[in-house]
C-alpha cells in the first residue's frame, strides 16, 4: 500500500466509530440534499395552486417507477463499492479500477433499458401500479419528464460510492449537494414562475441529476482520484459483472420489493379507501424517507470501513464496526420514532394543505412508525452481510421482510383490521419487527460471534 492511500481511506487504524462517522456524516448531508430533489418535488406539487390531493397520489403513483431506477442502480453500486473496498484493502489496486470501470459501463447500460421499458409503457405500468382516472393525469405528466434523466440519476448515485470508498466522503457530498441545491432553486423558478406546473419539477430534478453526474464522473476521471475512472478500465467482464451483482442483488432486491411494496400499498388503499389514501400514502413514504436517512447513511458509511478491515485481516476491528453501527442505528431510529409521535400533524402539513389529507394522515403515521427502532436490526445486520460479501444472506432477509411480510400482510390485514385501511399502515411495523429481529439475530450467531472472537467469519 503506498504511502497515499495509507493518508487516504485508511480504515485500519484508529477508533472504528469514528471512522465509521467520518463516512456516515458528509453521506448523510449527500444523501439528505440528494432526497431533497424527490422531496421538494412532492412539497410543491402538494402545495400546487388549483390541485387538490390528486396531484399528490400522482406524484405517489409514480415512487415504484423511481424505485426501480433505484434498484437497478443499487444492483451495481452497491454490488461494486463494497467489493473495490475489499480489492483496496487486499491491496489490489488493478482489480479495483476493473471494478469500478466495469460497475461504470453496466450502469450506462441499463440505464438505457429502464428508460426504454418505463418510457414505452408508461400508461399501463401506471394503472398497473395503482393510478386512477384522476391520479393518472399528473402521475403521467411527471414521469414523461423525469425519465429523461434516468442515465444521470444512475451514474450520479451508483458511482458516489466509488469516491466514498476511496476516502473522499466530502467530495461524494458535495457531487449531491450541488444537484440538490440547483433543484431547490429550479423548482419554484419552472413551477411558478414558467408556469410549468408538475413538469417543471421533473425537468428541475432531470437539470439537477445532470449537474451532480458531471460532478461525480468528473471527479473520479480527474488526477485527485486515489484509483481514476480510465477509459481501459471499462468494460463488460461478464465474470466480474457477475460478481457485483450477486453482491449487489440485496440492494436491488431491497429496493425492488420497496417498489413492490408500494405498489401493493397504492392497490389496496386505493380499492379499500381511494385516492385520497393514496395521498396519504405519498407524505408517509415521504417522512418514512427523511426519518430513515440517519441510520441508512450510518450502515451505509460502515459498510467501505469493515469491508477494508475484513479485506485487510482484521475480524475484531469488524466486530467493533458492526457493534458501532446497531448502537448508533438504534439511538437513531429510537429519535425518528418520537418525533412522530410527537409531531405528525406537522410533517403531515409539510407536504400538503388539503384539508383532506390533513385530517386522514396524521393518525396513520403514527400507526405506520410504530416500532421503527427495529429497522435499525436489519439495517445493521443487512450492513454486515454486505459489507463481507456474504450475498446469499444479504439476499434473503432482503427478500423476508418485503417480500416475504410486509406485502403479503398488506394485502390480508384490511380483511381483520377495521378500519380496512389501517391494515395496510399496521403491515409495515409487523414487519419491522418480525424481518428485523431474524435478520440481527442470524447475523450474531454466524458472523459477530466469530469475529469477536478474532476469528474469521
Amino acid at each position: 500500500m503506498t504511502a497515499r492511500t495509507r493518508g487516504q481511506g485508511d480504515y485500519g487504524t484508529g477508533s472504528m466509530g469514528r471512522n465509521i462517522l467520518s463516512q456516515a456524516i458528509p453521506m448523510f448531508l449527500a444523501e439528505l440534499t440528494h432526497l431533497m430533489y424527490n422531496v421538494v418535488d412532492r412539497i410543491y406539487i402538494g402545495h400546487l395552486p388549483g390541485a387538490d390531493s390528486m396531484a399528490l397520489a400522482g406524484l405517489g403513483i409514480t415512487f415504484p417507477i423511481t424505485m426501480i431506477v433505484t434498484a437497478f442502480t443499487r444492483l451495481i453500486g452497491s454490488g461494486g463499492a463494497p467489493l473495490f473496498s475489499i480489492a483496496r484493502g487486499a491491496g489490489d489496486r488493478s482489480k479495483a479500477a476493473r471494478l469500478q470501470g466495469t460497475s461504470f459501463t453496466w450502469l450506462v447500460l441499463l440505464s438505457v433499458v429502464v428508460f426504454t421499458v418505463c418510457m414505452l409503457f408508461r400508461r399501463p405500468i401506471l394503472f398497473l401500479f395503482g393510478a386512477g382516472e384522476q391520479s393518472f393525469h399528473y402521475a403521467e405528466r411527471y414521469l414523461r419528464v423525469y425519465l429523461w434523466g434516468t442515465l444521470f440519476t444512475m451514474l450520479a448515485t451508483g458511482m458516489n460510492g466509488f469516491i466514498n470508498a476511496q476516502g473522499f466522503p466530502r467530495v461524494g457530498m458535495l457531487t449531491v449537494t450541488c444537484g440538490a441545491v440547483m433543484n431547490l432553486l429550479l423548482d419554484p423558478l419552472f413551477i411558478f414562475v414558467f408556469n410549468l406546473s408538475i413538469e417543471g419539477a421533473a425537468l428541475a430534478t432531470v437539470l439537477s441529476q445532470a449537474a451532480s453526474c458531471a460532478l461525480a464522473v468528473g471527479f473520479l476521471r480527474s488526477k485527485k482520484a486515489l484509483i481514476p475512472l480510465r477509459k481501459e478500465d471499462l468494460g463488460l467482464r461478464l465474470p466480474m459483472a457477475g460478481e457485483i451483482c450477486r453482491l449487489g442483488l440485496s440492494g436491488f432486491i431491497m429496493a425492488a420489493t420497496n417498489s413492490l411494496t408500494e405498489v401493493a400499498c397504492n392497490a389496496t388503499l386505493q380499492a379499500w379507501g381511494g385516492e385520497n389514501w393514496v395521498g396519504a400514502m405519498t407524505v408517509l413514504h415521504s417522512v418514512r424517507e427523511i426519518l430513515s436517512l440517519p441510520v441508512s447513511s450510518v450502515s451505509g458509511g460502515a459498510q467501505p470501513v469493515i469491508g477494508f478491515n475484513y479485506g485487510a485481516n482484521k475480524p475484531r476491528r469488524v466486530a467493533q464496526g458492526i457493534r458501532f453501527t446497531a448502537i448508533a442505528g438504534a439511538l437513531v431510529t429510537l429519535a425518528a420514532w418520537v418525533s412522530v409521535l410527537l409531531f405528525a400533524p406537522g410533517y403531515t402539513r409539510l407536504f400538503t394543505s388539503d384539508p383532506a389529507l390533513i385530517g386522514i394522515t396524521p393518525s396513520a403515521l403514527r400507526v405506520y412508525f410504530f416500532a421503527f427502532v427495529f429497522m435499525a436490526l436489519q439495517s445493521a445486520g443487512q450492513s454486515a452481510f454486505t459489507a463481507l460479501g456474504k450475498s446469499r444472506q444479504a439476499i434473503f432477509f432482503s427478500l423476508l421482510r418485503k417480500a416475504f411480510i410486509v406485502t403479503p400482510l398488506t394485502f390480508l390485514l384490511p380483511y381483520v383490521i377495521t378500519p380496512p385501511v389501517y391494515g395496510v399502515f399496521w403491515a409495515e411495523p409487523i414487519s419491522n419487527v418480525l424481518g428485523g429481529t431474524a435478520c440481527f439475530a442470524v447475523m450474531y450467531l454466524t458472523v459477530y460471534r466469530k469475529l469477536n472472537r478474532g476469528k474469521s467469519a
